[in-house]
């Protein structure tokens, strides 16, 4: 077997390659490691809970409608960390970048990851920079890893059968941005990433109530999100199609490109497991940050092991985890 893109995609086909990838017997650090496959990792240190997680960023094109790869780069360590209740303190950036990129273009990435940097109230404190020749790489790759402090510590494998599933705004935002501006559609401003660092959001969340499980649904969307959350968990989750919260412009370009928009990353949305007793303290929380303005519940978590649809008309249907991201290069 050979790599290929699918295997970078987030769904079913990167499984298999991740268990190439994890076979590591020095894989814990006496908390939660590698072996977990969550979001991050989590080091006891004197009475702390020290959250670590790294991640490498690959966008086409650099620059996008609602953002650019150096905004991605920081959202997705501080939303990594935020999803294991880690509030984020230092990140580290590490740039490849292929000879001949525009120096005005790097001074505008930069700009652009610290003020995502300021909103999260977390700074860059070290860094490495690469330079490769010309067609070595397709103009920069960044790599960026955070470290974070949780007071309690939240997994995506804790779902319980009552739990509500709430997700914090609408799904397919990021991925059929970058797909509709590849593709040359002229959607104007119509159509933009959602990419946004979510620790302030979420901190409001975890202050009002407990959360049993929480992910974000980057590559492979919703749908691998969620059957992610659901198989670690050993559960089943029943959704309300009716009740997913989705842009009317993205569907119909979503249907235009044919692609399920549930199947598409996200970079500024949560989904989230919580008690029954909770769900009004954490959609209010939600809904009181500029970023959950569109929050909704959107299912049930049952006994079983499958993610079911109610469908708006009636019917159901089995959500089934993506083999791979149908939009490769978006995160």
């Amino acid at each position: 077997m050979k790599v290929n893109l699918m295997h970078g995609a987030g769904g079913e086909v990167m499984g298999e390659l991740l268990q190439t990838l994890t076979k590591f017997k020095h894989n814990n650090a006496g908390g939660i490691g590698l072996e977990a496959l969550d979001d991050g990792a989590v080091i006891p240190l004197n009475g702390m809970n020290i959250v670590f997680t790294t991640d490498s960023h690959v966008v086409r094109p650099v620059f996008f409608p609602g953002g650019d790869i150096g905004r991605i780069a920081v959202c997705g360590t501080i939303n990594d960390l935020a999803m294991m209740g880690g509030r984020p303190v230092a990140l580290s950036c590490g740039m490849i970048i292929e000879e001949g990129f525009e120096v005005a273009d790097l001074a505008r990435i930069v700009a652009s990851m610290d003020e995502a940097l300021g909103e999260a109230g977390a700074s860059l404190v070290t860094g490495d920079t690469k330079v490769m020749e010309k067609g070595a790489i397709d103009g920069i790759v960044i790599n960026t890893a955070g470290i974070g402090i949780a007071r309690n510590v939240v997994r995506d494998n804790g779902l319980v059968p009552g739990d509500a599933i709430i997700v914090s705004g609408t799904l397919g935002d990021h991925g059929i941005a970058i797909m509709a501006h590849r593709e040359g559609f002229d959607l104007g401003e119509q159509i933009r990433s959602d990419v946004a660092p979510l620790w302030g959001m979420m901190e409001q969340v975890l202050d009002a109530a407990p959360v049993h499980a929480m992910k974000d649904p980057t590559r492979g969307g919703f749908a691998s999100a969620i059957n992610e959350m659901a198989r670690k968990s050993g559960v089943s989750v029943r959704i309300q199609e009716e009740n997913i919260p989705i842009r009317k412009n993205v569907r119909s370009a979503a249907a235009m490109l044919g692609i399920d928009p549930l199947e598409v990353a996200n970079e500024g949305k949560v989904v989230m497991g919580v008690p029954p007793s909770c769900v009004d303290e954490v959609i209010n929380a939600l809904r009181s940050h500029k970023y959950g303005k569109d929050a909704a519940v959107v299912g049930v978590v049952t006994k079983g092991s499958y993610v079911i649809m109610e469908t708006s008309i009636g019917g159901e249907r089995f959500i089934e985890p993506p083999m791979g991201d149908p939009v490769p290069r978006v995160c």
